[in-house]
């Protein structure tokens, strides 16, 4: 390890409360690095000459997470990690990648060509081992990052980066960028949110810590270097890697640092959309660029126009106090005027649910009493009075008909498997998707994310079902559910199925949060505006809904 690598990350651990063992390291003191702190100094030469610093892997357990695991795969020593932390700065897997794909790697003392081979081949390995995020628990600690961020004054934009961008139902570790020409106020304010309580590095334009067991980094890359950074930590590897072949074919270079022409003159993108433009592409959503097929459609002109937020005109999914939500329907129906919806449902569960409160058949004729008084008092609103109905074990429905008939939308459940296997389960769907008063299935495999995968089905016939008997299927953005899921919910629109996608919201103030994961879901699954029945006008909705309810 050279002098100013073995100083670099000996500092850097003193001055986070972390400390190396390395060789002796005496003579060192007598030439310090310019500009050295001298508390820093000082306390470094206490540990020095109290006996020597302690074991290298006390060091190592409090590095990054992809350089611990780097280093435990046994694809560097000491020595060679330390030389690309400490001379390159490279935090994570993405860094590391990028400097191997530049050969900067084997152009460092005591690396070489050999040890940047066996770095390539162990880094699908060390992602491979990051502990999977659920998305709804790394938003709720992203959201504190970013909210901090754009308190910054000289911060105009953060967003989360990878599998969080993506909108992956699980996702490794949280990552943010963030922009800015002085990223020291950026810094500080960082460290002083609980996030930061166990800090893992620390540079000029990156803050890494640890915090319940998840890591969160932030970068703060200079503004002209930002959105090919952004570009390249959002898509897959795949993706990017289809991205420099397209740029290659073009004359062009792409890498993480930038776009450049065959000269070496760097092409000027302020935004993601002109990198892709230079590339002679349309702009690629980020919950699409998995490098699977969407870079050929890109150049074939036929991406789908993905469904936004913006699109979404009533959540038809919702609980309340009648049954296992925390607020009254007046606190769900404020909300929902607070998101600009036109239509909103109030969908309480049905007397066998195993939620902790049910609708009973007294319960849901007063609850129809209150909805009427509230749509007087809230007229630039239409409240649909409607159930979440158990499909139980023989195929029926929960609630007899002439009480479902009263109803304005009705929706059906599987909560329950009852030892049934798949046959038996398609069975109990096909006979809920014929009743002509079933107008959306919800969350179809009834998984728990990431405890519970879902009900093992024949996925393709459930699509052709609903298709058949005018049945939408939904898409649910509850966290723990996430169901129809990206791949599923493009297969069923590729089958022809419609689809709604709601919160299943049990409190108000979660209402455009599970929303939003639920859009971010439908649009992994490639779902456009017209696939989506909440995305359609009231009139429209009625229209679905007296269509399934019709004789045949």
């Amino acid at each position: 390890m050279s002098e100013a690598a073995l100083w670099a990350r000996a500092l850097d651990l003193v001055r986070m409360n972390h400390i190396e063992s390395d060789g002796d390291a005496g003579p060192l003191f007598d030439n310090p690095p310019s500009g050295s702190d001298p508390d820093v100094l000082k306390r470094l030469r206490q540990i020095y000459e109290a006996g020597g610093w302690v074991l290298v892997e006390s060091a190592i357990a409090d590095l990054p997470a992809d350089l611990r695991w780097l280093f435990e795969s046994d694809a560097v020593t000491i020595e060679q990690l330390a030389e690309i932390y400490g001379e390159l700065g490279v935090i994570s897997a993405a860094d590391i990648a990028a400097a191997a794909r530049e050969h900067r790697l084997s152009a460092l003392p005591g690396v070489g060509s050999e040890v940047e081979t066996a770095i390539v081949g162990a880094l699908p390995a060390l992602r491979a081992r990051v502990p999977r995020i659920p998305i709804g628990r790394a938003i709720d600690v992203a959201e504190i990052v970013l909210e901090t961020l754009h308190a910054v004054p000289g911060i105009e934009w953060a967003v989360p980066l990878g599998s969080l961008r993506r909108g992956e139902e699980l996702v490794g570790d949280i990552e943010i960028l963030a922009p800015a020409e002085r990223p020291a106020a950026a810094i500080d304010a960082l460290l002083a949110l609980p996030t930061a309580a166990h800090v893992l590095h620390r540079s000029e334009r990156r803050l890494y810590s640890l915090a319940d067991r998840m890591q969160i980094g932030v970068r703060l890359p200079p503004p002209t270097a930002a959105v090919t950074e952004l570009l390249y930590l959002t898509g897959s590897r795949a993706h990017f890697d289809w991205l420099q072949t397209r740029a290659a074919s073009r004359g062009l270079t792409l890498t993480a640092s930038g776009l450049q022409s065959g000269d070496g003159t760097v092409i000027s993108t302020p935004t993601e959309a002109d990198i892709y433009a230079a590339l002679g592409l349309p702009f690629i959503p980020a919950e699409i660029r998995n490098g699977d097929d969407e870079i050929q459609l890109a150049i074939e002109g036929t991406l789908p126009a993905l469904i936004s937020r913006k699109d979404i005109r009533g959540d038809l999914h919702m609980h309340s106090l009648w049954s296992d939500g925390r607020d009254p329907i007046e606190g769900m129906v404020k909300a929902c005027l607070a998101l600009d919806y036109e239509y909103m449902a109030i969908t309480d569960h049905s007397p066998h649910s195993a939620a902790s409160r049910n609708l009973t058949l007294d319960g849901i004729k007063r609850q129809a009493d209150e909805i009427a008084g509230l749509r007087e008092r809230y007229p630039g609103i239409a409240i649909l009075h409607g159930c979440e109905v158990d499909i139980l074990p023989d195929g029926r429905l929960d609630f007899p008909d002439h009480i479902l008939e009263s109803l304005d939308i009705v929706l059906a459940s599987l909560h329950e498997h009852a030892g049934h296997g798949p046959s038996q389960l398609m069975q109990r769907y096909a006979s809920a998707m014929k009743h002509p008063l079933v107008t959306i299935v919800t969350h179809p495999s009834n998984r728990v994310v990431p405890w519970r995968p879902g009900y093992d089905l024949d996925y393709d016939r459930l699509f052709e079902m609903a298709v058949e008997t005018g049945t939408i299927l939904e898409i649910d953005g509850a966290p723990s559910h996430l169901d129809l899921n990206g791949p599923h919910a493009r297969r069923a629109v590729a089958a022809g199925a419609t689809v709604s996608i709601d919160s299943d919201c049990h409190r108000a103030e979660m209402l455009r949060r599970q929303m939003d994961l639920g859009v971010v879901t439908a649009r992994r699954g490639w779902v456009e505006p017209k696939h989506v029945l909440n995305a359609r006008s009231l009139q429209e909705l009625r229209l679905t809904i007296a269509a399934k309810r019709a004789p045949r």
